[in-house]
């Protein structure tokens, strides 16, 4: 009888020890559908000292999954050259809202300046 309940009990440990709830990684539950809730303010964050000098702080931001707001902390990142972060935002779409997630953008001043006639580039000075 003891050999059966060590058994069954090895057996059960095996079987709950395989069943692993993790939440799913940040930025990757939200598949651009439409949400009919509004989400909430955004929160205030503390940053603090950047780790390394020189990385930018990208804020946080509220992520949809499992039928409800999360939000997502902020973190500090290494800048990219020739890059801007654009930051996570919702759009109201009609009766519903919409995630345009974060990323890195390819910085444009230079060209801008171009266009505008304001080109500081001196290196024809002469």
């Amino acid at each position: 009888m003891k050999s059966s309940s060590l058994l069954l009990a090895v057996l059960m440990a095996g079987v709950l020890g395989g069943c692993v709830v993790a939440p799913a990684p940040y930025g990757h539950s939200y598949y651009g559908g439409p949400v009919m809730v509004a989400p909430p303010a955004p929160r205030i964050e503390y940053p603090g000292q950047p780790p390394v000098v020189g990385h930018i702080w990208i804020n946080g931001f509220w992520n949809w999954g499992g039928g409800r707001h999360d939000w997502v902390p902020g973190h500090w990142e290494a800048p990219r050259p020739g890059y801007a972060w654009a930051p996570h935002r919702w759009e109201h779409d009609g009766n519903a809202w919409r995630m345009q997630g974060g990323r890195w953008e390819e910085h444009r001043e230079r060209e801008r300046e171009h266009e505008h006639g304001h080109d500081h580039d001196r290196r024809d000075w002469r």
